[in-house]
């Protein structure tokens, strides 16, 4: 399935199967591209989302990866925490502000497929600099690479639906194939 190109300087591949972290080859569900990031990093995201950066305070800049209606979102980005669990209670602390409506629906351990970390979903109201789709839904992945050992993000954001949840395909998706920047994690 061939790539999108949306800037000239970002590098890009795709691939019908990817390494995960486990090191096992396993099939790109339909629709997704092996991607590699101009960050550095490389990550399975749906064919034909376009790309943005913001400047991050630690590690690579915070990539956006971003559907071409713009109601859905993939953010990739590295943690200053040392862990995933540490990570979380500080943006589960009081002292860290939340989007408005901010309602927790489920913390869990990920530990699957090579990948070890925490997944949080909520809700909220709105999100800032965000279209208004009424209340948004969140899959947030916070995990140790195994290939460097550094904690990374993984968010994927969209409306919410009534028992279906493409977020987590998203998020999990993009996490089980997720090879960071200066690692090497097989070829696909």
């Amino acid at each position: 399935m061939p790539t999108e190109s949306f800037e000239s300087s970002e590098p890009s591949e795709s691939s019908e199967s990817s390494e995960s972290p486990g090191g096992e080859a396993s099939p790109l569900p339909e629709g997704f591209e092996l991607h590699q990031d101009a960050e550095g990093f490389t990550i399975a995201r749906p064919t034909g989302w376009e790309r943005e950066t913001v400047p991050s305070q630690h590690g690579f800049d915070v990539v956006n990866y971003r559907s071409p209606d713009g109601f859905r979102r993939l953010q990739v980005y590295e943690i200053a925490e040392s862990t995933p669990e540490e990570s979380f209670e500080l943006y589960l602390s009081e002292d860290t502000p939340k989007p408005d409506g901010f309602q927790r629906v489920e913390m869990v351990r990920l530990d699957e497929e090579g990948v070890d970390g925490m997944r949080l979903a909520y809700l909220a109201d709105s999100l800032r600099g965000e279209p208004d789709v009424g209340s948004w839904h969140v899959q947030d992945v916070r995990f140790r690479s195994p290939h460097d050992g550094k904690v990374y993000a993984i968010a994927a954001y969209g409306a919410p639906t009534d028992g279906i949840d493409p977020e987590l395909e998203l998020a999990l998706t993009a996490v089980k194939r997720f090879c960071p920047p200066s690692a090497v994690c097989g070829s696909p």
